[in-house]
């Protein structure tokens, strides 16, 4: 049973019952103080522990910002570029976080602390001063009344009749503020459940108003997060293939160093111990140099370096040879060595030590120094004996394999069956493919066009990419680029059935880029460029058609150095630059749904995991893979919702459900307000966001500058285009629209709506 009521009439009273029920009353509302203390305390450590937390978080993301990974090679990929930035980006995103939680602190202060702490002091501490009040006055009452009984009836009348009056005037004082205190406590009695509950109301509101933005963030970071996995698959699928090769290359190396040494401008180079004389009675010493030797100039150079001194190098010595002999052991109490002579270098010969006979052998030959022993080091010619040819059994068999490959019918084979008895695996057949690709004398793009075909996948956009990589084709030797078409129309066929086959575009680079690219020469270098030939097999997969069917533009080698933004165009935004925007607290304004016909489209099993292509362009964002059917939302490029909800389960394992995009306060982008039309105003959450938006709804729009896309995402154009159904991006300074029936991002600065 709850509190008994105090009713007034009993302060006349001021029955053992009543007084009973008052302490009942003071008993509750001290139990509440103390409550409110203890909530006031919780509430601060609350606070202390979020701005810790908040601090923390921070720290966290100034450590993401401030590092950078470095890469090997001089360019890195399009996927290792986005990774790099991904700690950038993770950064700003924690940063946004920690400013709501930042606003969330605050808010705990005003809308929990100060009221609650109010309460305490307006409300309870005003109970607290009437008790004091009612305790001294009952004191005082019962005194008065005490002294006034035990007055002598042998007083004087006019005495008694004064004593009398005096206690009634105290008792009426005393009923007075015994009525005051009965109802100041029957008041807060009830004034606490609202004045108690509605800050812990508001504290929760903030509380979960800090949760949505999280979410917000979280919906804006999706998009990202995604491509992201993306990249981080495609780069760890080449890392895959990179690494065999590299641990392929060791194993070679470590089996025949000598076979393996790297092409260079020197004859010969490697460490010997040079003889240093001093004078006597000291002798000499032997001090390690690395020297180097050029055959086609005579020119010495050794470079004193030791290792064990923390690997500092001397002062190097260079000199031209004249003559080299080799020491017998009866001349030198050393093993190993040989002499040289210069003619710049006055004074007795310089005495060489090498680490072992087969060393100093190696060193006598390239010096041509007497009772050298020659080497043939050079196998090449051995190397092409038996070798593959690009002749007509090769075409056959390439032809027989694919057929074999993609029909799996003996019937259509007539010179090799590769189906009989036994029952051949796919594997087996492609194997035997990329044996004969590796065996021809040279790749089917050639040592000589090597480095051109890397270039283009190093830098450029999506479009100069694939006509740098058309013109190049188109430069091969006509057999060469016959092989290469037949081989790339089937990789083509194959990678249609990626999802059953699991061989993506990416994963199709991964496997023959090797095989069609290899380089010259074996070197970590040139293993660290594999990324870069996957990416030029995915161009030449993902434009078959256009690379080998149709002729290159003769004008490429001139029109690849000019400018893709005009010379007097404004500066183009990025639309990862910066930070993201800011969302203001509590303020949610629901815009348009962005595909009505969304559905929560279950996942198809078939759908394997990282079965989008690769990324093989470059662009300010990664964004999502080519080629499913797609449209533009507020932020970015996204799929159909069935396509997107098979795709987001296999990189997270749930589906997506329809996007919906929540308006933040007017925003304007200084670069581009001279081209917003004046009837157009930016969505408010007070005036409806929804009705902002239509009011530029199928807008049409005027090139003003040409452009060329950076990413599949973007449209490219010329000076003039009419751009139909014209929205703004919830991208600063971006533009969504239509031309020639295909959807894309448009720059802002770059347009004047009609």
């Amino acid at each position: 049973m709850g509190l008994q009521p105090l009713e007034f009439s009993d302060c006349y009273l001021d029955s053992p019952w009543f007084r009973e029920r008052v302490r009942a009353h003071e008993a509750e509302l001290e139990k509440t103080n103390k409550f409110i203390k203890d909530l006031l305390k919780d509430g601060k450590n609350l606070i202390a522990a979020t701005k810790n937390l908040s601090a923390a978080q921070r720290k966290f993301a100034h450590s993401l910002r401030d590092f950078k990974f470095e890469f090997i090679g001089d360019a890195e990929t399009d996927d290792e570029r986005y990774i790099d930035a991904s700690l950038h980006e993770f950064s700003n995103f924690l940063k946004n976080l920690e400013e709501q939680r930042e606003i969330l602190a605050l808010s705990v202060t005003e809308t929990l602390i100060k009221p609650l702490e109010r309460f305490r002091k307006e409300q309870l501490g005003a109970v607290k001063e009437e008790k004091k009040k009612f305790d001294k006055e009952t004191e005082k009452n019962y005194s008065l009344l005490e002294k006034h009984l035990n007055l002598s009836a042998k007083k004087k009348e006019i005495q008694l009749q004064e004593a009398d009056n005096q206690v009634e005037q105290n008792r009426k004082h005393f009923y007075e503020l015994s009525l005051e205190y009965v109802c100041k406590l029957q008041e807060i009695q009830e004034r606490k459940k609202f004045e108690c509950v509605e800050p812990v109301l508001s504290f929760f509101q903030g509380l979960f108003t800090f949760y949505h933005q999280g979410y917000e963030l979280a919906k804006d970071f999706s998009h990202y997060k995604m491509a992201l996995q993306i990249n981080i698959q495609n780069t760890r699928n080449r890392f895959e293939g990179t690494r065999s090769e590299v641990e392929e290359l060791m194993n070679k190396i470590r089996r025949n160093p000598q076979e393996h040494k790297r092409a260079n401008h020197n004859t010969m180079e490697g460490y010997l111990y040079v003889q240093e004389k001093r004078p006597a009675p000291f002798g000499s010493s032997w001090v390690k140099h690395y020297c180097t030797y050029r055959k086609e100039t005579k020119k010495f150079t050794m470079i004193p370096f030791e290792h064990r001194s923390g690997g500092k190098a001397g002062d190097g010595e260079l000199f031209i040879l004249t003559y080299c002999t080799k020491r017998n052991v009866d001349t030198i109490d050393r093993r190993f060595c040989f002499d040289l002579e210069s003619s710049d270098r006055p004074g007795a010969p310089v005495t060489m030590q090498a680490f072992s006979e087969e060393d100093r052998k190696l060193w006598m030959e390239a010096l041509d120094g007497k009772e050298a022993l020659f080497i043939n080091l050079n196998k090449a010619n051995a190397k092409q004996e038996g070798s593959a040819q690009l002749d007509k059994i090769g075409f056959t068999l390439i032809k027989k394999c694919i057929s074999a490959v993609e029909t799996r019918d003996a019937k259509t084979c007539n010179e090799v069956d590769l189906e009989n008895s036994v029952d051949w695996e796919v594997k087996t057949i492609t194997s035997a493919m990329k044996q004969y690709l590796r065996s021809l004398p040279e790749p089917l793009m050639t040592y000589e066009l090597h480095g051109e075909f890397i270039i283009p996948a190093k830098s450029g956009s999506p479009e100069s990419r694939v006509n740098a990589v058309h013109f190049l084709v188109h430069k091969l030797p006509e057999k060469n680029k016959e092989m290469l078409d037949i081989l790339v129309k089937h990789l083509a066929n194959v990678s249609k059935h990626a999802k059953r086959n699991l061989m993506t575009v990416a994963n199709l680079g991964v496997v023959f880029g090797p095989t069609l690219m290899r380089p010259q020469e074996e070197t970590v270098a040139a293993i660290m460029d594999l990324k870069f030939q996957n990416i030029v097999v995915e161009i030449l997969i993902e434009n078959h058609e256009k690379i080998f069917k149709t002729l290159p533009d003769v004008t490429f080698p001139e029109s690849i150095s000019m400018s893709v933004s005009p010379p007097n165009a404004p500066p183009r935004q990025s639309r990862r630059q910066g930070q993201r925007i800011k969302r203001p607290l509590a303020v949610y304004n629901l815009c348009l749904e962005l595909d009505d016909a969304d559905s929560h489209s279950s996942p198809k099993d078939d759908t394997p995991t990282g079965s989008m292509d690769s990324l093989s362009s470059q662009s300010p964002t990664p964004v999502l893979s080519s080629s499913p059917p797609g449209l533009l939302d507020r932020n970015h490029l996204i799929m159909d919702s069935r396509d997107l909800a098979d795709w987001t389960t296999n990189l997270s394992g749930q589906s997506r459900s329809s996007m919906v995009s929540w308006m933040n306060t007017p925003c304007t982008n200084p670069v581009a307000t001279n081209t917003v039309p004046s009837d157009f105003s930016f969505p408010n959450p007070s005036t409806g966001g929804d009705r902002a938006v239509e009011s530029i709804a199928h807008r049409k729009a005027r090139a003003v500058y040409p452009c060329e896309a950076e990413h599949s995402s973007e449209l490219s154009f010329q000076t003039g285009a009419i751009f139909e159904d014209v929205q703004f991006s919830r991208e600063p300074g971006w533009l969504e629209g239509t031309l020639n029936g295909k959807r894309g991002l448009i720059p802002q600065n770059y347009v004047q709506f009609l």
